[in-house]
């Protein structure tokens, strides 16, 4: 029987691919069969990555420097990557970041941040890399949105207004270009991740305790997401097994956003 999991022969490309839940999903691409480009503004965090996929997996990896916001940036990063591979078969768009504070107190600079990473990121990669996946009448997009992309909090240790912004905004462009690629053999989707620990949240909300034990009693299932829980999805939406889904928010949060 047909693995449709199996991602050997594909080539994957994955942002925000230097710490956290990119580098995981990385892993966790490699470990399907497939080869990978790893994308990141932090070479030297890239390239700690690119060792580490490659000693455990044995498939071709590299690590391309790549800063999102900027648009020649992406367009050079994707040609190295097509020099290299040939063709990109998968791209995961997960290079994010989260930027605190409400309407109120936000600065231009600040909402932009989460706007230029978040949403034009995606964007520019997307843009780059489409054209070959209509070319060769496949592909598979991941963009990584996020649970507030759909609900919000009121605890001030979690208002991003931004962030809930650039992320709705995920979830709008996610539908937008799976109704236009859908014709191409394109399958466009998005992932909501719930509360994980990561460099990103690390440092912020994993840092009280107060929150963390609200967050538990509130969860249906208890606890914060563990690390690799998010590969599973991830998996399935960059796999022949989602032939058919499209333009869908996969919310991955123990169930947070249900009750």
């Amino acid at each position: 029987m047909k693995n449709i999991f199996d991602l050997t022969g594909k080539t994957a490309v994955v942002s925000g691919a230097s710490s956290g839940l990119g580098a995981d999903a990385a892993l966790a691409y490699a470990e399907a069969g497939a080869d990978i480009a790893l994308l990141a503004r932090r070479i030297e965090k890239l390239e700690t990555v690119r060792d580490e996929i490659a000693k455990k997996t044995g498939r071709r990896v590299i690590a391309v420097a790549c800063d999102v916001t900027d648009e020649r940036s992406v367009k050079a990063a994707v040609e190295l990557v097509l020099k290299e591979f040939g063709k990109i078969d998968i791209l995961l768009n997960d290079a994010g970041v989260a930027v605190h504070g409400s309407v109120e107190t936000m600065t231009q600079e600040q909402w932009d941040k989460a706007f230029d990473t978040n949403v034009r990121g995606q964007f520019f990669l997307s843009k780059y890399i489409v054209p070959g996946m209509k070319k060769r009448n496949y592909g598979k997009i991941v963009n990584i949105a996020s649970v507030n992309a759909i609900v919000a909090d009121k605890d001030d240790i979690f208002v991003r207004h931004s962030y809930n912004a650039s992320k709705a905004a995920v979830k709008g462009l996610t539908m937008g270009m799976a109704a236009s690629y859908a014709q191409y053999g394109i399958t466009v989707n998005a992932v909501g991740p719930g509360l994980f620990e990561s460099e990103m949240t690390a440092g912020t909300l994993f840092k009280s305790k107060e929150y963390l034990d609200g967050y538990s009693r509130l969860n249906p299932s208890s606890r914060p997401g563990r690390r690799g829980e998010l590969n599973g999805t991830i998996l399935y939406l960059s796999s022949d097994a989602s032939s058919y889904v499209q333009g869908q928010l996969i919310v991955v949060d123990g169930g947070a956003s249900i009750v």
